[in-house]
């Protein structure tokens, strides 16, 4: 079996990164989750310090404090996906966006990693204090939806959006609840606990 943990982006990991990150490029994949790393192709220090910004920010309108990690693979040391969790929400974010955004890595999807992506998210948003979180999806996006109602996500509304031109569907997790139903199950699939 598998195992995973997530990690702060470093420095030390600048080559997997970029490889991870042209892997979405070449298969023309958005890339949901990432701190906005897809915008840094040829400045990974400018991304790492927009994450030590973003970990630090005062929320405004604009933007609000968040973390990113990699999810990393043990067996392999490799980078398998990334999550984004923004730790309070504004206007902008209750609306379209929520507390989590996360992707695995298109040669990795299929797995059944997103599953554990999510469930070392929320452990991250247990240690934040976080009670419950608010995640949204693409309709059509199954993979994405299956995820979250596997954590015990509910569905709180769907809605479409006319400027994307797609349905979007609002889930909320109980952070706690999920955790205590879903341990067992994801817990021996990781190897380092979050901070």
């Amino acid at each position: 079996m598998e195992r995973f943990k997530l990690e702060f982006p470093t420095k030390a990991r600048e080559a997997d990164a970029m490889d991870f990150l042209r892997e979405f490029i070449e298969v023309n994949t958005v890339i949901h989750g990432s701190g906005g790393f897809d915008l840094y192709m040829d400045d990974y220090d400018g991304w790492l310090e927009r994450l030590e910004e973003d970990r630090t920010r005062t929320p405004t309108e604009n933007r609000v404090p968040a973390e990113t990690y990699f999810l990393i693979r043990e067996s392999d040391d490799k980078i398998v996906g990334i999550i984004n969790i923004r730790l309070v929400l504004n206007h902008a974010l209750w609306n379209f966006g929520g507390n989590i955004g996360y992707s695995i890595r298109p040669s990795e999807r299929k797995k059944g990693y997103n599953k554990i992506n999510l469930f070392l998210g929320l452990c991250v948003c247990k240690n934040r204090g976080m009670e419950a979180v608010l995640i949204d999806c693409e309709k059509r996006n199954l993979p994405a939806a299956r995820s979250v109602q596997a954590l015990g996500g509910k569905l709180l509304y769907e809605y479409l959006d006319e400027e994307l031109g797609f349905e979007i569907q609002n889930y909320v997790i109980d952070v706690r609840h999920a955790l205590d139903t879903y341990g067992e199950k994801y817990s021996e699939m990781m190897f380092e606990y979050p901070e």
